[in-house]
């Protein structure tokens, strides 16, 4: 007899064409409902998940929450999933997801004793195969998933055994019908199920009214219950996703391995709403580097660990994560929302970290007279050279015409290359600076900066030039021409490797449409133009001077550290600047765009032919893999690139995540122009154009990338590392120190780079700080931790993709345990 396991649940988006207080009142309601049902009905069980959706129920009607709690007990009502909410499963990093499950997870354990085994993301846009060693480290040993329907992908079967880039395995299976059904239309639906799908001998059926809550009905309960009872070849029953799982092992049900992610799906989420986006990696950034820098000065008793905080930011990380948030499918009243959230999250972040900082100032000797320290606090367990650009003020503003304070920059008596250059401050005087500087900073702690004054000539600084010829650089390591013409990249070599073709680095537009999601294809074929440079642009030097011509290509910074080359475009009604910072020594260089865009139903990419044939590869959740080469509009996080048998060209970004790639080429996504949750609805028009429609991401916008051209091995081995400090950059602060106290020591160092910290943080359950480490390669690595706190040093083994968290005992040892 085959066996039918009937889940009832309410999918309920906490935000999506609603905003969340309207959200929180609909999952109160559909509880309410849910609970009454579940009260009168002998044998069924109601199935839900998501915290966030529980702590709103517990704060605005305690009551219901108390009666869902004795159902619980009952076993009336299940606790379904675990997580903190459904959230996007392409772009949060590993750590991110890891957070929404902790969260979840010890809600749940903590208000209801529940500990879910089966995850469940039903409406999620695809899903990254890195979640399988998440999952298997998390406890649990099944995945309930819906998107992408067997339309998009072609999956072996319904179960499969879903591998992970570690290699480890869990069973998961793909609901090939809706989650939800109709009010009044359950039995009809599990009626057409069972003649249609239902042809293994273990199913599961999911019902319940959702989107915006329902769940069940009582007419739906009744003629299901009729229906069960008038099945003689069926053995239904009301239940829960855990049983299901537990009945398919039972029997031992053939899941062939498949050993890859789950998508594509609705390839405009991983480019839509980009201010969301950027936000989100913003936060995430700020977030992990903060509780590092935090538990460095906690540690050593410098500052009490603000957890309680910690968590409010890290809970607005969370709701941001919501899989209609941050893919971009919400209204415009929810991405403001979302914004605000992010934001706080931000400022709370920015607060604590100014804090921790000023207390790792303990033991700093105190300024001499005429100099300005400032401090770089690397959150990164190794060394990190490069160029990192701060403000200071000196002593008072200078007013001479004649002379100007240069600033002169030392690193333990040592002067260090800097230079002067243009501040954010408007103002024709001679007082704020900026300075670019080339330094190694320290792993884990503080590097300190000091910073002279003196007064030279004001002839001596530069102004702006404007080149007559194409701008050939070249530092000793790498060779780069910017063409004038087009302002674009026509050559970029690296210990005599080409790495780029002609016009590299271009802005290109491509036709899109009104739909977020972007559901009509996988791509954006349509090609519909190139950025043009502007015409040369009459201007005025100084308010009083002559009238002068500004070319679109023009050098704006040029001294010991690096040359800053802007180039200035134009489309449409759309502008934007594109900035090549050249450093003054080593291979790689960064591009830097302030982009005004004012387009609709057009998709905004950086296209970048390499001069090489190769493998595209991208970042995913705690492991890396191909991507297709085929136009696909495909996803990765924070780095993409051509790897070809002995070169490799590398895309390090800070906020992006959609590319595609045809034969060589690769194109970054960087900005859509669609209708906020303009969802198709069969062949209707997608919105009504005789009216003024908003269009998303209009406005300001600035990305950042880092190029970096050379050996494939090496590359490999270093993109992961270089990723990652270049989203958790060094805290730069200037301050002057009391000259009181002892100098704190560094927190943690790690001997491979290959080998990440993705978080450190006091961990209240487990009464110890924690740290997590990540061996980014596809092989085995070994590596030595130092705590110098406690003067300790302790070798780790990490497999192929493997994350491991580790309690930081007492005694400064590292002892394995769950992430939980």
């Amino acid at each position: 007899m085959k066996k039918l396991f009937m889940v009832c649940n309410a999918h309920l988006d906490p935000v999506w064409l609603w905003n969340w207080q309207e959200g929180a009142a609909a999952a109160i309601a559909t509880f309410r409902t849910a609970a009454d049902i579940c009260e009168e009905s002998e044998g069924f069980v109601f199935c839900h998940n998501e915290a966030l959706l529980y702590s709103w129920v517990e704060e605005y009607e305690p009551a219901l929450f108390q009666r869902i709690r004795q159902l619980v007990e009952a076993k009336k009502w299940h606790i379904m999933g675990g997580w903190y909410l459904q959230p996007d499963c392409n772009l949060p990093s590993g750590e991110s997801i890891l957070r929404q499950i902790i969260a979840g997870k010890r809600y749940f354990m903590e208000k209801f004793h529940a500990a879910p085994t089966v995850a469940v993301n039903f409406d999620t846009f695809g899903h990254s195969r890195g979640l399988v060693q998440i999952l298997r480290k998390c406890g649990y040993t099944g995945y309930l998933f819906m998107r992408p329907g067997k339309e998009l992908l072609e999956l072996p079967s319904r179960n499969i055994r879903w591998r992970g880039f570690d290699g480890s395995e869990i069973l998961a299976h793909r609901l090939d019908c809706s989650y939800g059904s109709a009010m009044g239309q359950a039995a009809q639906d599990a009626e057409s199920w069972c003649r249609d799908e239902a042809s293994e001998s273990i199913s599961l059926f999911t019902w319940g009214v959702g989107n915006h809550g329902g769940g069940p009905s009582r007419r739906d309960v009744a003629e299901l219950d009729r229906w069960i009872h008038a099945q003689p070849q069926i053995q239904a029953v009301h239940s829960t996703p855990e049983a299901f799982f537990q009945a398919l092992e039972d029997e031992s049900v053939d899941a062939p391995v498949f050993a890859d992610d789950l998508r594509p799906v609705f390839v405009g989420c991983y480019t839509a709403q980009a201010r969301v986006k950027q936000l989100h990696r913003e936060l995430e950034n700020h977030l992990f580097a903060a509780e590092k820098l935090l538990t460095a000065a906690a540690v050593q008793g410098l500052t009490a660990y603000p957890s309680a905080q910690l968590h409010e930011a890290e809970q607005d990380m969370l709701f941001a994560e919501f899989h209609d948030i941050l893919p971009g499918t919400t209204i415009q009243e929810c991405e403001a929302d979302s914004i605000g959230v992010l934001q706080h999250g931000l400022t709370t972040v920015s607060r604590l970290q100014m804090k921790g900082a000023m207390a790792l100032l303990a033991g700093q000797p105190k300024a001499v007279p005429e100099q300005t320290p400032v401090f770089l606090y690397n959150p990164h367990p190794y060394p990190i050279t490069g160029d990192f650009v701060f403000e200071l003020m000196p002593a008072d503003q200078n007013w001479s015409q004649v002379l100007r304070n240069a600033v002169t920059v030392t690193q333990n008596g040592t002067q260090i290359p800097s230079q002067e250059e243009k501040p954010a401050v408007n103002m024709n005087l001679d007082w704020r600076k900026r300075v670019a500087v080339h330094a190694t900073l320290e792993p884990s702690g503080l590097t300190r900066l000091d910073c002279a004054f003196t007064q030279v000539p004001c002839e001596a600084q530069e102004d702006v030039t404007f080149p007559k010829e194409d701008i050939r650089f070249d530092n000793g390591e790498m060779q780069l021409t910017i063409n004038i013409r087009t302002g674009l990249v026509d050559h970029y070599i690296a210990a005599g490797v080409e790495y780029v073709s002609n016009g590299a680095f271009a802005p290109v537009l491509y036709q899109d449409s009104p739909d977020p999601w972007y559901m009509e294809k996988n791509c954006f074929p349509q090609k519909l133009g190139v950025f043009a440079l502007t015409e040369a642009r009459r201007a005025h030097r100084y308010s009083d001077g002559a009238e002068i011509l500004v070319p679109a290509v023009r050098i704006v910074e040029n001294g010991a550290v690096r040359m800053l080359v802007e180039a200035e475009f134009v489309w449409g009604r759309s502008r934007l600047v594109q900035t090549y910072c050249l450093p003054k020594a080593g291979t790689s260089f960064e591009i830097m765009q302030d982009i005004f865009w004012n387009e609709a139903d057009t998709m905004l990419k950086l296209e970048i032919p390499a001069a090489f044939k190769g493998d595209y590869l991208g970042q995913g959740m705690f492991g890396s893999g191909s991507l297709p080469p085929d136009g696909t509009e495909c996803v990765s996080q924070k780095w993409c690139g051509l790897f070809g048998e002995k070169h490799a060209l590398t895309i390090c970004n800070s906020g992006i995540y959609g590319s595609h790639c045809v034969g060589s080429t690769i194109s970054l996504s960087l900005l859509r122009a669609s209708a906020y949750a303009a969802h198709p609805i069969g062949a209707r028009p997608l919105v009504q154009e005789e009216r003024f429609i908003p269009r998303m991401d209009q406005g300001e916008h600035h990305l950042h990338f880092s190029i970096c051209g050379g050996d494939a091995g090496v590359r490999r081995k270093c993109v992961d590392m270089e990723a990652q400090v270049l989203n958790e950059a060094p805290f730069i602060f200037s301050a002057f120190p009391s000259g009181e106290g002892t100098m704190p020591k560094p927190m943690l160092l790690l001997s491979e780079p290959c080998v990440q910290l993705t978080a450190m943080y006091y961990d209240p359950q487990k009464e110890s700080y924690v740290i997590r480490l990540w061996n980014s390669q596809p092989d085995a690595v070994t590596a030595v931790v130092r705590l110098p706190v406690w003067n300790t040093a302790q070798e780790v083994s990490l497999g192929a993709y493997q994350f491991q968290t580790y309690r930081i005992r007492t005694d400064g040892k590292l002892e394995p345990t769950p992430p939980i």
